[in-house]
């Protein structure tokens, strides 16, 4: 990360309130709004985009994918207006860890993709839409999201490397082991076949 400009008060202020934006739990707010039940009893039980699709609506899903991508890069605009370029980082790495760890919801969140997409974005956005394109064309190829969501994970750091922003590959690291690690039952099951494609109802 780059050097600490700003005092560690500040970082913990920044870090606190990037967590509470990451923590709204958009994707359950979203599927009540358009009264398509309890998403955490819907498909895969996840609150995040695609498990919304699973209701059937691609509208909620949208929603919900702009939302949560929203909250990373807000939190990143905002504490770099402020402070600058670490508290950025500080404030997107919380709001990333507060998708996926909810306090609202006993810490049991989202698998954060769009989240870090949208922090990445907002950090630095050719890096941010390289990685998006990875996820895009890989979800083409496979129709599968999960595996959409390794692959662009894994090149981030690789993507920041070439593309010049290599004070971004130590942050863009640590939140795509935090990806891996929540797609440990992806993982699971793209080695045995039995990955569901997008779209589709489980």
């Amino acid at each position: 990360m780059p050097g600490i400009e700003n005092g560690s008060a500040w970082l913990g202020l920044v870090a606190a309130l990037g967590y509470l934006l990451g923590s709204v739990p958009f994707g359950l707010v979203i599927t009540k709004l358009f009264k398509l039940g309890d998403l955490r009893k819907i498909g895969s039980g996840n609150i995040g985009a695609t498990n919304v699709l699973r209701t059937g609506s691609k509208s909620a899903a949208l929603a919900t994918l702009i939302l949560d991508s929203g909250k990373g890069a807000i939190a990143v605009l905002v504490a770099r207006y402020v402070l600058g370029e670490t508290a950025a980082q500080v404030a997107g790495a919380a709001a990333f860890i507060g998708h996926i760890y909810p306090v609202w919801l006993r810490f049991q969140g989202g698998k954060g993709v769009a989240t870090f997409l949208g922090t990445m974005i907002a950090l630095a956005w050719p890096v941010g839409l390289a990685t998006c394109a990875v996820w895009l064309v890989t979800a083409l190829l496979t129709r599968i999201s999960s595996l959409a969501a390794l692959v662009s994970a894994a090149a981030t750091v690789p993507l920041a490397y070439f593309l010049g922003y290599r004070e971004l590959m130590m942050l863009a690291a640590g939140l795509s082991v935090l990806i891996f690690w929540r797609h440990r039952t992806n993982i699971a099951r793209l080695a045995m076949g039995t990955e569901p494609k997008i779209g589709k109802k489980t």
